[in-house]
């Protein structure tokens, strides 16, 4: 079982005045959505920065199942442990549905014969029709583009998910379809779902729900 642990993490950014992370300590398993929210520049993003490899702490260490990511290779950690989903969707424009999740697969090796099947399926697992695989993501809701970013973050077999606000610009009832697919994920499939985020409902349907403030990480009681 994979898990991503925090070990007194602080990370200070070049000629700033005080930590965006301070003291951190803490253990991400797989089976288990987390929520990380907490008021902009309270150091959420740094924070997942530091969880995706982006960044290395300026003290203490983050490491996956013991190993530090200082002594990994950060490419090939980035590419096969973790996959990230974005507010934005970060979906490439110019490519088609089936080529966007298909392309991470052909990345590592893939034979794009192989991949499409195996694309058609994370998508349809997420609710994506055939005739919608098809199309290009600015024919796609908001919602439909944020589904076929989870597709694509399946597609590296990677545990361990880290969202950016993956609800910030859906409506209700897409949030809350975005919410049920990551906790499937998590509670069915052994997924590690991170997810930094503004939105309470995140927070309340999240196993674990931690606060940040001032750089420090705190579990909501």
């Amino acid at each position: 079982m994979s898990a991503l642990t925090l070990d007194n993490v602080t990370y200070i950014y070049k000629n700033a005045q005080r930590a965006a992370v301070l003291g951190v300590s803490c253990r991400f398993e797989e089976g288990k959505v987390y929520a990380i929210a907490g008021p902009s520049g309270s150091g959420k993003s740094t924070l997942l920065s530091l969880l995706a490899g982006l960044d290395l702490p300026t003290e203490g260490e983050v490491a996956l199942d013991g190993d530090s990511l200082s002594e990994l290779n950060l490419d090939r950690y980035r590419r096969e442990s973790i996959s990230m989903i974005f507010q934005a969707f970060h979906l490439f424009p110019l490519m088609t549905v089936m080529e966007n999740v298909c392309f991470p697969m052909e990345l590592c090796g893939m034979n794009p014969k192989d991949a499409r099947p195996r694309a058609a399926a994370l998508l349809e697992s997420v609710g994506i029709t055939e005739e919608q695989m098809g199309r290009f993501p600015s024919r796609l809701s908001g919602g439909e583009r944020q589904r076929v970013a989870i597709a694509r973050s399946l597609a590296s077999n990677a545990k361990i998910i880290l969202g950016d606000e993956p609800t910030g610009n859906l409506d209700s009832v897409n949030t809350q379809n975005i919410i049920d697919i990551l906790c499937s994920l998590a509670h069915e499939k052994g997924y590690c779902v991170i997810i930094v985020t503004h939105d309470m409902e995140v927070a309340e349907a999240a196993d674990v729900a931690f606060r940040m403030r001032d750089g420090e990480l705190r579990v909501e009681m």
